[in-house]
């Protein structure tokens, strides 16, 4: 009985964990989404957290939408990214776990078979971060492949939550 409430409450947990990934957007009070700091006026450090199950190629994807955005704004006509990370963090789930032993206390003792065990992390889900920090430019981008038109990543959304 204690096992199946158990697996029970993992079970909740997993579904939990497996909502999916939040829209695109700015960081709300869950700090999923994006942020940004200005640096210089032509220099912004973007950090961009993906909520679990988002890939990580989807958080740089919105990281790099959100630099479009800020030189576009801004009055920039492209980008250049000058240093990225991309970290990545499981959090949730369970870990489900039994154990026994040995015990001895004054005249009296107690013995059980000595087996322990760990399933696993249950229900668990990845996150990932990227951080960036880009410079912009006006007039056209250089041609060294180094630098993003800011138009062309904002045009290669389809719709305001995916990329094409």
């Amino acid at each position: 009985m204690r096992l199946l409430t158990i697996l029970s409450i993992a079970g909740l947990l997993a579904a939990c964990a497996a909502a999916g990934p939040v829209a695109y957007g700015p960081a709300g009070v869950d700090k999923f989404g994006y942020s940004e700091t200005k640096i210089e006026d032509d220099r912004y450090r973007i950090v961009y957290r993906g909520s679990g199950g988002m890939p990580p190629e989807i958080v740089e994807d919105y990281a790099l939408r959100r630099a479009a955005e800020l030189a576009l704004t801004s009055g920039y006509d492209w980008f250049r990214v000058v240093s990225r990370d991309i970290s990545h963090e499981e959090r949730g789930g369970v870990s489900i776990g039994a154990g026994f032993g040995t015990g001895s206390y004054g005249r009296r003792s107690g013995t059980s078979v000595g087996v322990g065990g760990n399933v696993g992390n249950v229900g668990a889900s990845d996150y990932f971060t990227v951080r960036m920090e880009v410079i912009m430019g006006e007039g056209d981008a250089p041609d060294d492949g180094g630098a993003y038109d800011a138009a062309s990543v904002i045009d290669s959304f389809v719709g305001p939550d995916s990329f094409e």
